[in-house]
């Protein structure tokens, strides 16, 4: 039975909601590209071409925030608006607007629409999603307008700039930062701010708490308080979460403290604000107060490890997850010692979640080795930045080494279709080419097979 007019038919049409997740996100990028292959949305006045328009929109609603041209210079003032409500909509993600859309103009919310925004927002009770889409949409609206409002302030005090321009920036990187995109209005991007901290740590909190996921924020506002009754999703976002942070910063600390293109030139209190921003961006947002091209290979290397394990998971953070990072190693130390159950603290792991946990680190990782294989051979650069370049796609961060302006337009694509997957994820896209799921009713014998 059909129901919501446009809406249920287009919720009738695909029986998984991966499918539909997958086709709105695409559905934005093309219609971001048409509106960047504007005239108007140029500074100079003269159409984009369509390979720019396709990855600028591509890494906007897939908020990563890798450019093949400069933000600050090629885009206009239209141009900028479409990027950062292109953003705005990849962060809430395609389903939960869709589902608040939903809502208000026809009142009520089909099973079948339930389900959609149950898998996009990750939420864990199909009764529930009603009640945490419009949570979703209320507290990013707040955070932000938070952010935006220390931001424009400081615009203001410190640096002078217009009551409009001051607005102008501070609403443009709040958004940029909450949905962990990492676009930029300056050529240098924060570069300019490296010991500022009422840019940079407004900046961090705001990539730090859109990363860690609602129903981690959520769970976190109701029992701060009381550690002992989080969930495993929880203990594990949070510790996980922090340990990176740390190791992050001290390591930048260590190997960039004497380097005269990064840490090097500031002071101490300086590299530290500098090296925890740097620490932080990583989870996936694409903003940087230092050089990334000067960089020593050990933070590089660094980077790419925190690259690719990203943030919480149901946020607007890549990467395989810092949950699905927390799991495989409870599963390493459960197989270790011997255990045939997997726990953590006074909770069973179930299976499903250890599969799932495998084979999104198995598939991201062979899609990084063949991207960065095929990369390789479209482009002169060398091992090291074009390694940096694909985990950064995947990923959805937008750091980058400098290079993505210079590879071919058939790199280009390649980075725009590893933004897609990277968003949407390995299993949802998988699961989303899937015509039906397949279940069986028999058992096979078991069989034992040497590993190692």
């Amino acid at each position: 039975m059909r129901r919501g007019g446009w809406a249920g038919a287009v919720f009738d049409r695909f029986r998984h909601p991966a499918q539909v997740i997958a086709i709105s996100f695409g559905a934005a990028i093309l219609l971001g590209t048409v509106l960047l292959a504007l005239p108007l949305s140029t500074a100079s006045g003269r159409p984009a071409d369509w390979i720019t328009a396709l990855f600028t929109a591509t890494s906007a609603v897939c908020v990563t925030g890798l450019v093949v041209v400069d933000t600050a210079t090629h885009w206009s003032a239209f141009g900028e608006v479409v990027i950062a409500v292109l953003v705005q909509v990849g962060g809430l993600g395609i389903m939960t607007l869709a589902t608040l859309f939903t809502m208000l103009v026809a009142g009520r919310l089909g099973l079948r629409a339930r389900l959609f925004a149950q898998a996009e927002t990750k939420t864990l009770s199909v009764s529930d999603v009603r009640r945490v889409v419009r949570n979703v949409v209320l507290f990013s609206l707040a955070c932000e307008a938070v952010v935006a409002l220390v931001l424009t302030a400081r615009f203001l005090i410190g640096y002078h700039e217009p009551v409009g321009r001051a607005v102008y920036l501070g609403v443009f990187h709040a958004v940029s930062a909450f949905n962990n995109a990492g676009f930029g209005l300056w050529s240098d991007n924060l570069m300019r701010f490296v010991t500022d901290p009422w840019i940079c740590l407004p900046v961090a909190a705001a990539v730090i708490v859109g990363g860690l996921g609602f129903p981690v924020v959520f769970e976190l506002a109701r029992s701060w308080r009381h550690p002992s009754r989080w969930t495993i999703l929880t203990r594990v976002t949070v510790v996980v979460s922090l340990v990176l942070l740390a190791i992050g910063t001290v390591v930048f600390l260590a190997t960039e403290w004497r380097n005269p293109a990064t840490l090097g030139r500031l002071d101490d209190p300086g590299k530290l604000l500098a090296a925890f921003f740097t620490a932080v961006m990583p989870r996936t947002a694409g903003f940087n107060s230092l050089d990334i091209t000067q960089m020593y290979p050990t933070s590089l290397l660094t980077t790419d490890v925190l690259m690719f394990i990203g943030g919480g998971s149901a946020g607007t953070a890549g990467g395989i997850k810092v949950t699905t990072f927390g799991l495989l190693i409870f599963i390493i130390w459960a197989e270790m010692r011997g255990e045939p159950r997997v726990n953590i603290g006074h909770r069973r792991l179930a299976e499903s979640a250890q599969r799932q946990a495998l084979s999104i680190t198995a598939i991201s990782m062979g899609l990084i080795v063949v991207s960065t294989f095929v990369l390789l051979a479209l482009t002169p650069h060398s091992l090291d930045r074009v390694l940096f370049e694909v985990i950064s796609a995947f990923a959805t961060v937008g750091l980058s080494t400098g290079i993505t302006a210079d590879v071919t337009p058939a790199g280009d694509l390649l980075l725009a279709l590893l933004m897609f997957i990277g968003r949407i994820g390995p299993l949802t896209l998988g699961s989303a080419l899937a015509l039906k799921q397949r279940s069986h009713r028999y058992e096979l014998p078991e069989e034992r097979v040497i590993v190692g």
